[in-house]
């Protein structure tokens, strides 16, 4: 009896955790379809500038990761055709009986005008979601000497929220060992009024707020990035507002990718896949689901919701296998460890609800986040094993 075919599109944490788990829990045969075989560890981008962690030692051969009977393919999709059950990519086509898409999202600072025009033409822009971008920053950092440190946040979804308000504080804490913080204003910018978010987020968002009236960290809400004039150093905003920079770290905006938006019915017009928020299946595909960037669920982008969703879609799976009810198993729970200062750090966990973990600012939580939680990353999580499913 031929075994069902479970197909992954993407190699990134979502989809490499998820093949994994697949292969190891049910009777499936799992092909992973990715662009690249490369696959980085993201949350080092923020590190990367100021030494504390090499981009090099966070990168890895993503079919070192996969267990060895999930086939790997290396190849570009080009659209999806749920009805026949067939992935298109620019190498073939792959059927399936079972679908995960996990493909991230599409970082696009061409949606800026002048934005990438920056990144290439001058050494003052760099957005840092990029790898390239990230490790280029590390160039520049130790020999600003004073003017205006800009970080800008885009009017889109992002992959963890957390992250320039991490670059911001690390950058903050960096200008004052180097003695040069008098002479440099720290800025950051949102489209919305709140550095962090309320609900759920609230209890941190209070906390960070403190932080930066305390380390006199501007922020800039209410501006929603339209240009950036590389030549004159300043970003202005649809509102009608600017700001002048020295240094620019933009998080550029980021959209679903196009083969789903304009070549396959998933995102239902949209951006993103269209699943249940707590099954992760599609709303009208049944053997559809996603996980991670991709999927349009009202969380926090990051490794840690991918991480819990990615058990509640292998136990969906077979159980649509199987003929059995779904499970609404997945809460919205995220994670995000909010780095301050070096050797400080707080972790917000929530989920749809609530707030999880208490807003506590530790030397613990500094060395989860940095020496223990990428070891678990490629040892335990990537491999498709969670101690805490």
């Amino acid at each position: 009896m031929t075994r069902p075919n479970a197909l992954v599109l993407g190699a990134g944490a979502g989809g490499t955790m998820t093949a994994n788990v697949l292969r190891r829990t049910l009777d499936v045969d799992v092909t992973v379809v990715d662009r690249s075989h490369t696959h980085h560890y993201q949350p080092s981008y923020y590190l990367v500038p100021f030494d504390y962690m090499d981009l090099e030692d966070q990168t890895r051969d993503v079919r070192t990761l996969l267990h060895d009977e999930v086939r790997f393919v290396e190849d570009t999709v080009t659209g999806i055709d749920p009805d026949e059950r067939t992935v298109r990519g620019e190498a073939g086509s792959y059927d399936y009986d079972s679908l995960v898409v996990a493909v991230g999202n599409s970082l696009r600072p061409d949606r800026v005008d002048g934005m990438v025009e920056g990144w290439e033409r001058t050494d003052s822009v760099f957005p840092f979601y990029d790898a390239a971008a990230a490790d280029a920053l590390g160039t520049v950092v130790d020999d600003f000497d004073g003017g205006t440190f800009l970080v800008t946040v885009p009017d889109t979804p992002i992959k963890c929220g957390g992250a320039p308000l991490k670059l911001t504080m690390l950058m903050e804490e960096y200008l004052r060992k180097r003695g040069v913080r008098e002479e440099t204003e720290v800025v950051m910018t949102k489209p919305g009024p709140d550095v962090f978010g309320t609900g759920p987020k609230a209890p941190y968002q209070e906390r960070i707020e403190e932080i930066w009236a305390e380390r006199d960290i501007t922020f800039v809400p209410n501006f929603t990035v339209d240009t950036v004039d590389y030549e004159a150093g300043v970003v202005r905003s649809v509102e009608g507002d600017e700001v002048a920079y020295d240094l620019y770290a933009p998080v550029p905006p980021q959209h679903g990718h196009d083969f789903l938006v304009e070549h396959s019915p998933l995102t239902n017009g949209g951006e993103y896949v269209a699943v249940d928020d707590h099954t992760l299946q599609h709303e009208e595909y049944d053997d559809v689901f996603a996980v991670g960037d991709c999927a349009d669920v009202p969380t926090s982008r990051t490794a840690s919701a991918a991480r819990k969703q990615t058990h509640v879609v292998a136990d969906n799976l077979e159980r649509m296998l199987a003929g059995r009810d779904l499970d609404p198993g997945y809460d919205g729970y995220t994670a995000c460890p909010i780095l301050v200062e070096k050797g400080k750090a707080m972790i917000a966990e929530f989920d749809y609800e609530s707030s999880i973990s208490a807003p506590v600012v530790s030397r613990l939580n500094w060395i989860l986040d940095v020496n223990v939680i990428p070891s678990l990353y490629w040892n335990v999580w990537m491999r498709g094993y969670d101690p805490v499913p």
